[in-house]
């Protein structure tokens, strides 16, 4: 209980800290709700923090976490409940983190998996049942895009908003458990997503709170993250877990790293070409990109953090007809219209910032005046995105605000795929110029 009371004072001072630190910023942000810290109430051999991805088109991989140092890296899993036809067997992992030893990091795939099809699995051959759908083969298919999560009680609201309608794939660009070096806190963070990220695929990318730096005792980031949150990377030819791609159904996503290298000489920026160019639009008509510091902002939270990354990768997105592009870490809502290098571009991206999760920083309220003629919808509220995508020309995204009891479809939009647009693919190399930020 002592060692418990010591955590929660550590936390709260760290909070403290933090507070001070974005008043410092000059910028303003509503309070959030409190932080929630979920215990551990399992025994020591039975799988906790179960999180789930997807790997290739038709295989999944299976996360969690044993204090039992002992437990077996194995899934066993099926169609029908309590009987596991397959079983697979995969690998472990776990680190230190100053005086923290983490528990015992389990990571199986499994597959090859039927589209649209549930599936009842057990972890390391003990504990609950847990199950998953996987995502359809086809369109239509509907992901929710929450940034900067957290763990706070604004959190349990959005989480509970996502789930009280079916969706196919969870989407998160940075900033996951706001853990910033205090590791049990990674640890609160999987047990309060299991419930979700055990149903549904959650694919995820780094924020500055995975970092987790400190001068020549921890000068590596992402040592907690890369180590609990393994993605595709290895399968999309990278060469770093900090950003990849996948596809699912008819749709190419594309998870970029805000806090790795990116200009024009690095390994992100020659992956991206490369994964750009082998992208066929008859097969995935829809791309889609997600990163932490947005590169369009008229919040004054967080200006121009974004830019450089921006100045050194936004040609390569313009260029192959990205349709869409999410981001982070400013903790509010904004879309923008479609959008080339500052101006209004019909054949660029449409830009939605959605750092708006539950995180513990509260909410960044104050937008830049005169509003931008490219901003269509700002608003500092917490929420979720919704992105259903209904065939190969047509999508819809909205905005779903977290009121206390109730979500609030706030800002909806229908959005045609660049695919379809022969003007856009006529016009490679030109630019159809409109309004400046």
């Amino acid at each position: 209980m002592a060692k418990c009371n010591k955590s929660l004072v550590v936390i709260l001072l760290l909070l403290h800290i933090l507070c001070l630190q974005s008043q410092v910023n000059g910028f303003s942000r509503q309070p959030s709700r409190q932080l929630i810290f979920t215990p551990h109430k399992r025994s020591d051999s039975d799988p906790q923090q179960v999180h789930i991805s997807l790997v290739g088109n038709d295989h999944m991989r299976v996360s969690w976490i044993t204090d039992d140092k002992h437990s077996e890296s194995v899934v066993e899993y099926g169609t029908k409940k309590g009987e596991y036809s397959t079983k697979a067997t995969g690998e472990h992992t776990s680190y230190h983190y100053f005086l923290y030893e983490s528990g015992k990091i389990h990571h199986v795939v499994i597959g090859p998996l039927q589209p649209n099809t549930i599936y009842y699995y057990r972890c390391g051959g003990s504990g609950s049942e847990f199950s998953f759908k996987t995502p359809p083969l086809k369109l239509p298919i509907e992901f929710v895009v929450v940034g900067d999560l957290g763990q706070t009680e604004w959190t349990t609201s959005t989480l509970k908003h996502v789930d009280s309608k079916d969706y196919d794939v969870f989407l998160l660009p940075g900033d996951l458990s706001y853990a910033d070096t205090h590791q049990p806190l990674w640890d609160s963070f999987g047990r309060l997503v299991e419930p979700y990220a055990s149903r549904i695929p959650w694919m995820v990318t780094e924020g500055n709170h995975e970092i987790e730096t400190f001068p020549i005792i921890q000068p590596n980031g992402f040592k907690a993250y890369n180590a609990r949150w393994p993605m595709p990377y290895k399968e999309s030819g990278s060469t770093s877990n900090l950003y990849y791609s996948f596809d699912v159904a008819s749709t190419h996503v594309i998870m970029l790293g805000s806090y790795t290298d990116f200009d024009a000489h690095s390994q992100q920026y020659t992956w991206l070409q490369s994964d750009l160019a082998k992208i066929d639009r008859k097969r995935t008509p829809w791309v889609i990109a997600l990163l932490h510091a947005p590169w369009y902002n008229t919040n004054e939270a967080h200006q121009g953090e974004g830019e450089d990354m921006r100045q050194a990768m936004e040609e390569l997105l313009y260029e192959a007809r990205v349709d869409l592009v999410f981001a982070g870490h400013v903790h509010a809502y904004e879309r923008f219209t479609r959008i080339y290098d500052n101006k209004a571009d019909s054949c660029g991206p449409l830009y939605v910032t959605i750092g708006d999760g539950g995180n513990r920083e509260g909410l960044a309220l104050r937008f830049k005046k005169p509003p931008s003629p490219l901003s269509l919808y700002r608003e500092p509220s917490f929420g979720h995105g919704r992105l259903r995508i209904v065939n190969e020309t047509h999508a819809y995204w909205s905005w779903h605000r977290n009121n206390d009891t109730d979500t609030f479809v706030a800002d909806g939009v229908w959005i045609e795929s660049l695919s379809n647009s022969k003007a856009c693919w006529n016009a490679q190399g030109q630019h159809v110029a409109h309004e400046e930020l």
